[in-house]
Order: C-alpha cells, then structure tokens, then sequence
C-alpha cells in the first residue's frame, strides 16, 4: 500500500515543452522560394522523468539553455507542459479539483533569479510580502503588518524598513524579500531558479545559508536550479545533469562528485575551482551547445565528447541504473561498452 509520505510531492512524467519560432518575413521570401516554410519549433524540454520526495533538496544543473528554467516554470505552474504531465502528491495537475488546484499553486512557489525585475518597483515591501496572504486568507488587512514583519526577521530583513520600496534595498536584500514573499503563502515547495546567481560570492553563501535553515524550520522541499556544480553540492541531497532538455545523469550528491559516469558530468567536475598548490591541466569543454532549434541525432553531446562512437550519433542512449542502483542513473552508451 503507497501512502502518502511515500508518494513524491511533485513529479515529472515525460514532460515536454516546445516553442513555435515566429517565422518572418525573409523566412517567409526564403521559404515560398524553397516551398518550404515551416515554423521551426525549440525543444527546450525534450522529455523529462523526475520525482521530487517531501523535504528532499534536488539541485538542477546544466549549462545556460539547456531547459532548466522551463523545467522550474512548469514544476510551479507557470507554464503548461506541451506534453507528459505534472504530478502533485501522486495526481496530475491537470485533472485536479478546484480546491486541489489552489492547493497546489499555493503549495509550489518559485523565486526568481533576477532579485531587480522580479519585484513591482512600485509597490512597498509591505505589500510585495504580504498581499498574496491577505487574498488567501492566510492573514487579515489589520494583521499584515504584523505577518509581513515576522516574515522579514525570518529572512534576516529589518521590519522597519517594510515601507520602503524595492529600489531602496540592495540585490542581497532584494532576493530576501523574494524569498519572504514565497514564504507567506506558506508553500510546501520552492523553485530556486538561479536564486544566488546574480549575487556576490560572499552573499551567495550568506542566502544559501539561509535556504538551509528555513528548510529545516519548515520542512520545505526545494528544487534548486543553477549552472554552478559547486553551489548546489552545498544544498541538494540528489543532483540531475540536464543537457540540451533532457537530464543526462542522476544521483546523490556524493555520487554525483565521487564516482559520475556521464562524460558531461565528469566534464563540468573538472572546471570547479580548486584549491590546489600544484599546477593543473584546464581542459574546458569542446564547442558549444547546440541549438534546440536542430539538435544533434543521437546523443546531443556526442559533437563534444571525447568518447564518441559511431553508436551515439545515431542511437539515443537512454537513462539507466548504475550497478542495480536505482538512485544512480546515467544515460550514456559507454556504460554498456565497459565490460
């Protein structure tokens, strides 16, 4: 029998999401030309399996457009999927209930990478925080100062400044209100999308601090996007290598440093900084990404692999388990080349 603590609070069956480019005008003269105009379609998410359990951190990493902010986006029900489905606590989102529908949106927040457009600049810090409470009836008109200032020291923000708008604030300050005002809905889950990217280093580590505490004051579950390998083996309990929409590896977080299989992963452990009194050897990888527009046959990163076969540029090789592990998993072809 399933029950509900085992079921995970959100999943990912074969989720997809594509984008119709525009076609214009010289697309258009090329085309009738050609008698071919079709409108070219970006795979951001090319089919994605995940499940995210009650109060597990998982990190998401990969190099810039490989889809994890649509990832985040249609986790948290900003965008729709245009195939396979969301599923919260075992239910698809689509065929849930009014009620069960605003549970869910208010259950799933998101904060946003950049803390300057991500806040009404019109707006005082009062309201950003505490109106979304107010029109859910978690809090009353007389009572928001009073949530909007407890939820501002629990972000490490002076109440007393709650007045003040967004311009006010530095880019530290700013992303702690976000965070304030994903907490007042009192969510179950988080989307960290790029959260501490566009902060200092010294900040980054003071925010990443504080994610770790509310996490373990209210028992939050965090899907935690960035590029960054390193930040996120500070928080997650599992890691996902994503490339070019589809995720290409993955496990635990010590896994993930001590014995990953994917040629990509191995790839971005190299470039972490080191501290190390001896010279290395900087291998960067190859090329580019490739274009979601044309991805490559196969393999998408078969362009840039130092192991490439003639298999994987025909055959896409498929997520499987490592040593019968089913929480280590790796979609590579060499896996079943090693003997």
């Amino acid at each position: 029998m399933t029950t509900q603590a085992s079921l995970p609070i959100l999943a990912l069956r074969d989720v997809q999401r594509h984008y119709r480019q525009p076609v214009g005008l010289l697309d258009r003269v090329t085309g009738l030309l050609s008698r071919q105009h079709k409108p070219r379609v970006v795979q951001a998410v090319a089919g994605v399996d995940l499940d995210i359990m009650p109060g597990e951190v998982v990190g998401i990493v990969g190099e810039s457009g490989c889809g994890k902010t649509t990832l985040g986006r249609m986790l948290s029900g900003i965008l729709p999927p245009s195939g396979g489905s969301v599923l919260y606590q075992g239910q698809a989102v689509t065929g849930l209930s009014a009620a069960r529908r605003r549970e869910y949106e208010l259950a799933v927040q998101m904060i946003f990478q950049d803390p300057y457009s991500s806040l009404n600049p019109r707006m005082r810090i009062v309201d950003i925080i505490g109106e979304g409470a107010v029109v859910h009836g978690l809090t009353t008109r007389a009572g928001k100062e009073a949530y909007v200032a407890e939820l501002m020291r629990k972000v490490g923000l002076d109440p007393a400044y709650r007045y003040r708008y967004p311009h006010q604030f530095s880019g530290g300050q700013r992303q702690r209100i976000g965070i304030a005002r994903a907490l007042a809905v009192k969510p179950a889950v988080i989307v960290c999308d790029e959260a501490v990217a566009a902060l200092d280093v010294s900040i980054q580590a003071q925010v990443l601090n504080l994610f770790m505490q509310l996490q373990r004051e209210y028992d939050l579950t965090y899907l935690f996007i960035s590029h960054n390998l390193g930040v996120v083996s500070h928080i997650s309990d599992r890691v996902a290598i994503m490339y070019l929409g589809r995720i290409v590896e993955i496990a635990g977080t010590d896994a993930i440093f001590s014995r990953a299989q994917h040629p990509y992963t191995r790839a971005l452990i190299k470039e972490l900084p080191q501290l190390r009194t001896d010279r290395r050897h900087f291998d960067p990888i190859r090329g580019e990404l490739p274009s979601p527009l044309d991805p490559p046959t196969g393999c998408a990163f078969h362009p840039r692999c130092p192991y490439a076969m003639k298999r994987c540029e025909v055959e896409r090789p498929l997520l499987q388990a490592i040593n019968n592990d089913t929480r280590h998993r790796s979609a590579c072809h060499l896996l079943e080349e090693t003997p």
